[in-house]
C-alpha cells in the first residue's frame, strides 16, 4: 500500500538500548541506499518481516521517495525474489542508479547479483538478464552481495561488492547490465561487508562495516578507507560510527551543502530493523568525522 509516512520521534522498548534513535522508514527495514533524482529523495532499502527469526525470510525490496529527507512515501514492492527464476532466498541489501533515462537495481539473491531495469523509479522492475550478473564466489575469498554501484567523474561505472571479509570490484560496459571484465578482489582493511564507494574533493572513500568481539558477540562498526583511484592503493582510516547493533549497512551522499549518513540499527531482534539518518562531517584534512546516533536524527531539508 503506497502511503506517507510520519515517524514518531523515538519507539519504546527497542533492544539494545537503542530506543533514544529516531527511525525514518517504517518498521521495518535495514541497508538505506540513497539517491536523489527526478525531484525527490529515494531510499532503496531491504526488506525486514514483521517476526523475522533468519535471514532467509528475505524475499523482496520496497522503496521509499520523500521531498524532505523526513517524511517518506513508501512507493509499494518495486522487486522481488519471486520474479526470478535463478535464485530463491538471500533478499539482502541492493542499491539502485538512474542512467541515460532508465533506472537499475541491483540486487542480491541467493549469492549471487542481478541487475533490473525499469522505466521508473518505483519500478516495477525487470531482471534484464534472466540468469545473475555475477555469480557465487567468481572470486574465490568475496562472498557475492552487498552491491554499490559507482559511476566515476569520467562516467566509468563500477560495481562494487562483496561479503564474507572479501570485497571485490567489477568494471561494467555503459548499458550497465553487462562486464567490461572480470571481478578482481580489493585489499580493503578490516572489510566484512556492506561497501558504499563515495568521491569527495577527488578523493574516493570506500566505507563499510567491520566486525567486532565484544563481551564475546559480534557487532559492527562502520569503518572506511581512502584512495587515490577506484582501485586503491588503500589508506585505512578507522571508525566512524557504532550503531551499537549486531550489524550495520549504511550510505552517504551530499545533499545540498551537507552530507548525510543513512543506517540501520537493530530492533526488536537483529532480523527486525530501523533505517535512520544522521549528519556527517569532515574534518580539514578530509577525514570523517565520528558519527554519534541521536534523538532529533536530522531535520527537514525539501527538495527544489
Amino acid at each position: 500500500m503506497i502511503r506517507t509516512l510520519k515517524i514518531a520521534v523515538c519507539l519504546v522498548g527497542v533492544s539494545l538500548g537503542l530506543s533514544a534513535q529516531k527511525p525514518i522508514l517504517p518498521d521495518f527495514h535495514a541497508d538505506p541506499s540513497f539517491h536523489q533524482w527526478d525531484g525527490k529523495y529515494w531510499l532503496y532499502p531491504s526488506t525486514d518481516e514483521a517476526g523475522s527469526t533468519t535471514w532467509k525470510q528475505m524475499k523482496r525490496w520496497e522503496c521509499f521517495s520523500s521531498t524532505n529527507l523526513t517524511d517518506w512515501k513508501n512507493e509499494g514492492e518495486i522487486f522481488g525474489l519471486d520474479k526470478i527464476k535463478w535464485a530463491d532466498e538471500a533478499a539482502f541489501a541492493p542499491d539502485a542508479m538512474k542512467w541515460k533515462g532508465k533506472y537499475y537495481f541491483f540486487f542480491p539473491a541467493g549469492f549471487k547479483i542481478g541487475v533490473a531495469v525499469s522505466d521508473k523509479p518505483n519500478g516495477p522492475f525487470v531482471d534484464a538478464l534472466g540468469k545473475p550478473l555475477i555469480e557465487q564466489r567468481e572470486v574465490k575469498a568475496v562472498n557475492t552481495f552487498d552491491p554499490c554501484i559507482f559511476i566515476d567523474d569520467d562516467q566509468r561505472p563500477y560495481l562494487y561488492y562483496g561479503g564474507g571479509n572479501g570485497c571485490a570490484i567489477l568494471p561494467l560496459k555503459d548499458n550497465l547490465i553487462e562486464r567490461a571484465a572480470d571481478p578482481v578482489q580489493l585489499p580493503l582493511k578490516g572489510y566484512a561487508e556492506g561497501i558504499w564507494v563515495f568521491k569527495r574533493k577527488g578523493m574516493y572513500y570506500f566505507t563499510y562495516p567491520n566486525h567486532q568481539q565484544k563481551n564475546g558477540k559480534i557487532t559492527q562498526l562502520l569503518v572506511y578507507s581512502t584512495a587515490p583511484t577506484p582501485y586503491g592503493p588503500f589508506t585505512y582510516r578507522g571508525s566512524f560510527l557504532d550503531n551499537k547493533s549486531r550489524n550495520s549497512h549504511h550510505s552517504i551522499a551530499k545533499v545540498g551543502d551537507q552530507w548525510y549518513l543513512f543506517y540501520h540499527i537493530q530492533g526488536p531482534s537483529a532480523y527486525e530493523r530501523r533505517v535512520c539518518a544522521e549528519y556527517l562531517y569532515f574534518d580539514e584534512e578530509g577525514l570523517i568525522k565520528p558519527v554519534k546516533m541521536t534523538k532529533e536524527g536530522i531535520k527537514p531539508f525539501p527538495k527544489n
